[in-house]
């Protein structure tokens, strides 16, 4: 059996169709406070399935409501996990620092479950959030009036796309009070600078391997979940409706001009507050390589500081 595409280390789609997969490591969840923070397993839909982790602070300073972080992990929409070592220690970190309670959603994965089946998912796990919140024992501080949704890379496109359901489905028991995008995964069938120079071409060819695994056969890079200006809002809606906005991106990350194509792009639209934040000497997903790095502290705070203004 070929290979006819591939990710090395990570992912093998062989001819006949089938996946093989490689997970490099996996962090079982501990109701235990560890490393100041405790988590716990749960089931969003078993039907499909789509599971998910919840992170809380071992020891929150307040017996008040926390805010609530749905937290959707990269991977160009074919791998990852919140089971990966990188993502557990950054999100029950996070959970820590923001005084926040930490959802991280394992949607189904492409190309066995192309788009926009991840956006079906995650949407589907505010309408969880909002029946558990008072039956979960794990969710008795949380505030639904206080909801944030982030994710990086293909976890940053998911945020958007999520945000722009909500916002056409005017749903009510949650508020999204922001967006958290880190280094966000967007393309389209026009090239950037760039994207066309020559030095860049191994990782246009990755982008684009990802991109053909996870839209709808037959589509293109202007679909309306890799091209953020497909995006079908009324002015209005742009306007009054769509939550703040934090954009990170990495000094050093190939996606770093999407992002920050992304983020002028919500300006241009009247979006009531854009933030754009660089990590000047970083790599793409530093974060969840190295969650014990000065960066990702750094990060952290930028986070924290954005969702208690919020």
């Amino acid at each position: 059996m070929s290979i006819v595409e591939e990710a090395p280390e990570f992912l093998e789609v062989l001819s006949d169709g089938s996946v093989k997969r490689f997970v490099p490591g996996v962090v079982s969840a501990s109701p235990e406070s560890t490393n100041g923070f405790k988590s716990k397993d749960v089931i969003i839909d078993s039907s499909k399935p789509i599971t998910g982790r919840i992170f809380l602070p071992g020891n929150p300073t307040s017996l008040s409501k926390l805010p609530v972080v749905v937290y959707f992990h990269g991977g160009g929409f074919c791998i990852g996990s919140t089971t990966w070592p990188g993502y557990h220690h950054f999100l029950g970190g996070f959970s820590v620092a923001s005084q926040s309670i930490v959802i991280s959603v394992d949607y189904r994965l492409a190309p066995e479950n192309r788009l926009p089946i991840a956006y079906e998912d995650c949407y589907c796990t505010l309408d969880w959030l909002g029946h558990q919140v008072s039956s979960e024992p794990w969710l008795d501080q949380a505030d639904l009036s206080r909801v944030f949704l982030s994710g990086d890379s293909a976890g940053g496109n998911i945020s958007h796309n999520v945000a722009v359901k909500v916002i056409r489905n005017k749903i009510s028991h949650v508020k999204i009070s922001g967006l958290l995008l880190i280094h966000p995964y967007f393309g389209s069938e026009k090239r950037t600078e760039k994207e066309m120079a020559e030095e860049g071409a191994g990782d246009v060819a990755s982008i684009d391997m990802f991109w053909r695994l996870s839209i709808p056969e037959g589509s293109n890079r202007d679909y309306f979940g890799c091209n953020f200006e497909k995006t079908q809002l009324s002015a209005t809606e742009w306007i009054d409706e769509f939550p703040a906005v934090a954009v990170y991106v990495a000094g050093l990350d190939f996606l770093k001009e999407r992002g920050v194509m992304y983020a002028e792009f919500l300006q241009k639209k009247g979006v009531k507050e854009v933030k754009l934040v660089e990590a000047e000497k970083e790599s793409h997903v530093f974060h969840v390589f190295h969650p014990e790095s000065e960066a990702t502290r750094l990060l952290e705070r930028n986070m924290t500081e954005f969702i208690r203004s919020h």
